[in-house]
């Protein structure tokens, strides 16, 4: 992803300070999802409380907060209950990614958060995801959320990407499956048919979702992506039965 336009979150549940700060974090690891998606792991000199489905402000460039290039927007791709912060992108050609991919164990940078208000409540008992591509990071914070704090929250992703390879977090998402009955993935592949009988050919649509999706009207959806895939999958949520204050979406602009 990687710019997200939202309003900020003021209120603080859950005990924690969610006040929105700047913090020095350190990098700890790097790890490949996928030939075009890598994540970044920092460690942090302060404890940095936010919400599963936030986002943050990553300034590499942080004596010129106002360089657009080179300080952007990126969702927590892990759960608020590790010890660690994660943000997850696919690289590319710009500025960020360059001076991004280039960060190596131990160097440091600075991170402005929490921000969003797009985002889980524990009192969820049945939520959705209709994703694309790397919209899937706040995703991932959520889903590992509900995991580690051994939520009884009852959980469908439907998950659409160009091709198998750049399936990103399939191993995290399988492994959950497994682990946990009440979660569901749906992947959907559009450029080619996959090899994996599991996964659907085409893209998320009314159809799939009319044959695969449970109790759509009882369900808090999530909607993570590009404005105009945003647009299109609120139209189809709606279409089939959700009601309109049960969709929760967030816009990506910038990549």
């Amino acid at each position: 992803m990687n710019g997200i336009v939202h309003f900020l979150l003021r209120r603080k549940p859950r005990g924690g300070d969610f006040t929105m700060r700047e913090i020095r974090v350190k990098l700890i690891e790097r790890i490949r999802r996928t030939p075009s998606i890598e994540s970044f792991r920092f460690s942090a000199e302060q404890r940095l409380d936010f919400l599963p489905g936030q986002f943050l402000q990553l300034l590499l460039d942080p004596a010129r907060p106002e360089n657009r290039e080179l300080n952007k927007y990126l969702s927590f791709s892990a759960s608020p209950a590790r010890e660690y912060i994660e943000v997850t992108k696919r690289i590319g050609d710009s500025a960020f990614s360059r001076q991004l991919a280039s960060l190596q164990a131990g160097q440091e940078a600075v991170i402005k958060a929490p921000m969003g208000s797009c985002v889980f409540k524990d009192e969820y008992k049945k939520i959705g995801f209709l994703i694309g591509g790397i919209g899937i990071t706040p995703v991932i914070s959520i889903i590992g959320y509900i995991i580690d704090k051994k939520l009884d929250t009852d959980v469908e992703l439907f998950y659409s990407n160009r091709t198998e390879e750049e399936i990103a977090f399939k191993q995290e998402l399988d492994a959950w499956q497994a682990l946990n009955k009440k979660i569901r993935v749906f992947y959907t592949i559009t450029d080619c048919r996959p090899k994996d009988k599991k996964c659907f050919f085409g893209a998320i649509g009314k159809e799939l979702l009319e044959q695969k999706a449970c109790n759509v009207g009882e369900r808090t959806i999530f909607i993570f992506g590009p404005p105009r895939m945003v647009e299109a999958m609120k139209a189809i949520s709606l279409e089939i039965g959700c009601p309109e204050q049960n969709v929760l979406t967030e816009n990506f602009i910038g990549y």
